[in-house]
């Protein structure tokens, strides 16, 4: 009994030891001010986080590998696909590809928010006529595929890349306002069933929330996070002010978007599952093992792996027991997902990805998570001064070719956003006087003109030269490939099986669609790149020492 108390007071003094450190506010190391103080300021510290990702999103852990490197053979003889190591960051993406289910809800959403807005709701319905051929009889597919009840898990086909572009976006926004809602950082969902007016104004669009313009009455949530800023009024009770999340709160989380085309073929590959301690012990030419297309499990031996054409003709098998269970496409959730956790990386349906195609993406992008197609874009302000973003009918922030590679200066900067005018005749404007015209060649714009005669062009580059945009002669006139030109990979239900594997790689123009092309969307990791660190060796890492001026 003696042991037995003295082991107790022994962690009971340890647990006060415990608490008496975790009383204590976080400090800053480098000027010893404590965090989240009200009088020396109030600058507010979070816990440093890996938040989880959005929902319907498994972790891919990055890595190196050989772009390119499982594809055996070219049989369109187009060099394409030229082997090249490269490094991918860790990302998510989708565990499955986007279901019709999931399509509908998009559509439903526009519908009940825009009402009036036929021709936005008209530009978002896929094109259901992907199924019509001239010498197949396709029409029940044409009538039934996207909205009958018997197709809501199959994969949505029909699909645009930019129509895909703009359902991410949508689910973007929709994630986000509803973990803002869900903790009480924005007006609830049923609070606002209860209220019409209450948050619409406006659809909820992150960027504007987190540029402050998105809050109010009608907004503002129950559960606000407390402002310790000293310049924050108190409301006209007198009631501690609140403000709403920041991006350093690590509650809002990052974009959906297509998966870049180096990482789509890094994810489908699945290596993880035949590595250890950094050795590949075997290579893969599909996202399974081994050369063949059929399990080799007991339970399951002889069932072929994915949904395609197995030979001319033969889209299904033979009745009474069809091959891949599936005549055009199957379920999002048939056949056995890689060693990522993903579903039909080959098979069932083509998928876009981010890339604009050039045939020599593979030799001349960076070893670092290799993507061609960046188009770089700036927030326009309605008002650069006060930082007001402008917005469209939807509620977006209105966004420009960007025009700079680096950040201007402040002056520049106003100057750009008020079409050239400099920053003191805007400061003249804001304050009632009349803005004096600018001196020939003052301006921003003049000035580099004198420097560079490129000045003007949109600043859109290409990994193939900063003239890119410039000199296009040649696309689109001798040639399909164009900067229009989108990347899609992974085979279909209507590919034979060279198709399939993880390297190949095919292009279609950016507003096509095809009964054969679906997609699935991805989310860029903050932090870390470890997925699972636990029991593997890592360096220990001390804490910053605690300042005391008292001593």
């Amino acid at each position: 009994m003696k042991i037995t108390f003295s082991r107790c007071a022994f962690v009971l003094l340890g647990s006060g030891l415990l608490l008496g450190a975790c009383s204590q506010k976080p400090q800053s190391e480098k000027t010893g001010m404590e965090y989240n103080n009200k009088y020396n300021g109030g600058f507010q510290y979070f816990k440093n986080t890996h938040p989880a990702p959005g929902p319907g999103l498994v972790p891919i852990e990055g890595g190196t590998f050989v772009l390119g490197g499982s594809a055996g053979e070219d049989v369109n003889y187009e060099y394409n696909n030229i082997r090249k190591r490269k490094s991918i960051s860790t990302f998510y993406m989708d565990e499955t590809e986007v279901s019709n289910r999931n399509w509908c809800e998009y559509l439903y959403w526009l519908q009940i928010n825009f009402p009036q807005d036929r021709e936005l709701y008209y530009n978002a319905v896929p094109d259901t006529l992907v199924w019509r051929r001239p010498l197949s009889y396709n029409e029940p597919y044409v009538e039934n595929y996207l909205r009958h009840a018997a197709f809501q898990d199959y994969p949505v086909v029909g699909v645009s890349w930019k129509q895909a572009q703009d359902y991410c976006d949508w689910r973007t926004q929709r994630m986000n306002e509803n973990i803002l809602r869900q903790q009480g950082r924005l007006v609830g969902w049923k609070d606002m069933a209860k209220d019409s007016t209450k948050g619409k104004s406006d659809p909820f669009n992150t960027d504007m929330y987190l540029n402050g313009q998105y809050k109010g009455a009608g907004k503002d949530g129950k559960h606000m996070i407390v402002d310790l800023n000293p310049l924050a009024k108190k409301d006209s009770s007198g009631k501690t002010p609140h403000r709403a999340v920041r991006l350093e709160d690590g509650i809002i989380r990052a974009g959906y978007r297509l998966p870049t085309e180096a990482e789509w073929e890094y994810a489908a590959l699945g290596l993880a599952g035949n590595t250890q301690f950094e050795n590949i012990e075997e290579g893969k030419v599909y996202p399974w093992n081994g050369m063949g297309v059929r399990s080799p499990k007991a339970k399951t031996r002889g069932l072929i792996l994915a949904n395609f054409k197995r030979g001319g003709g033969d889209n299904a098998g033979v009745g009474g027991y069809l091959n891949d269970k599936a005549d055009i496409t199957a379920p999002v959730r048939s056949y056995a997902p890689n060693d990522f956790g993903l579903y039909n990386m080959a098979g069932n349906v083509n998928e876009w990805v981010q890339d604009t195609y050039r045939q020599t993406s593979f030799e001349e992008s960076d070893d670092f998570n290799p993507f061609r197609g960046n188009e770089f874009t700036d927030k326009q302000y309605s008002d650069p001064v006060k930082g007001i973003y402008a917005k469209d009918k939807y509620g977006r922030p209105v966004k420009a070719p960007a025009k700079a590679y680096k950040k201007m200066t402040w002056a520049e900067m106003v100057a750009q956003q008020n079409g050239g005018q400099p920053v003191a005749a805007q400061t003249q404007q804001a304050n009632g006087a009349k803005a004096a015209p600018a001196a020939a060649g003052s301006t921003p714009q003049a000035l580099a003109t004198a420097k560079s005669p490129l000045v003007g062009k949109p600043y859109n580059p290409d990994a193939r030269g900063m003239n890119d945009t410039v000199n296009t002669t040649l696309y689109g006139v001798t040639t399909l490939v164009n900067d229009h030109s989108k990347v899609y990979k992974g085979g279909s239900w209507n590919d034979r099986i060279y198709w399939l594997n993880p390297a190949s790689r095919r292009f279609m123009d950016e507003e096509e669609s095809s009964a054969e092309i679906g997609f699935r969307c991805a989310m860029s990791n903050v932090g870390g790149p470890e997925i699972n660190p636990q029991g593997k060796p890592e360096f220990s890492v001390k804490k910053a020492k605690r300042f005391n001026p008292k001593n």
